[in-house]
């Protein structure tokens, strides 16, 4: 895969250090708009997880590690993986965060060992100057990531197709949700919940495996 979408990886880590070295360590260093609305979106990443029990993750994308800060503020007991292809990302992630017995990063387009869950958040937005099939390829075999880093299950969110016309961006991707819950159903589990109810333009999918 890295091989194949070389190029989008080249792009897409260029993007990302920029807006770190721009913003540091905030949602806006993840090319998001606010704290708030990135607490929102973990929120509904977080409804794959057990409540009680502990568990590991793989965080695909994991930026500077803002979801290993969220997991940890509310007192989950949970191994932590995150992953990313920004040097810059995974060199701010583990100056903040690695000295956590239960957090490790590594500068890559997968995660090296599988996990129990997986995330990915944010990192199917950003297309710059990719085609809308060639990025559509790309989501697709990072979700056969997903599913084969992932034992119980996985979740990942999307910016959608349904976002208002004048607000759309010509470099970032809108997903169609049904596309994607259709394939999830198709291809990883007969467990999948499609989330678009949380007053954000994006959706969030849901995959559990038995």
């Amino acid at each position: 895969m890295e091989d194949e979408h070389k190029q989008i990886f080249s792009d897409v880590a260029k993007y990302y250090s920029e807006k770190l070295a721009e913003f540091g360590e905030s949602a806006r260093g993840v090319d998001w708009n606010g704290e708030e609305s990135q607490r929102l979106r973990f929120a509904q990443l977080s409804n794959v997880l057990p409540v009680d029990e502990e568990f590991s993750i793989n965080d695909l994308g994991c930026g500077y590690g803002a979801y290993f800060d969220y997991l940890s503020d509310r007192g989950r007991n949970f191994q932590y993986l995150g992953v990313d292809i920004s040097p810059e990302m995974i060199a701010a992630a583990e100056t903040a965060r690695g000295g956590h017995a239960n957090a490790r990063f590594e500068c890559a387009a997968s995660p090296s060992i599988p996990a129990e869950f997986g995330v990915a958040s944010g990192i199917f937005n950003v297309r710059l100057q990719t085609p809308d099939a060639e990025w559509l390829s790309f989501i697709e075999k990072t979700l056969e990531v997903l599913d084969k880093s992932s034992k119980r299950g996985f979740a990942f969110n999307c910016l959608t197709s349904y976002s208002d016309e004048d607000k759309k961006r010509s470099h970032l991707y809108y997903a169609d949700p049904g596309y994607f819950f259709d394939l999830c159903k198709r291809k990883y589990s007969r467990n999948v919940a499609l989330l678009h109810d949380y007053d954000l333009y994006e959706f969030t999918i849901i995959v559990r495996k038995k």
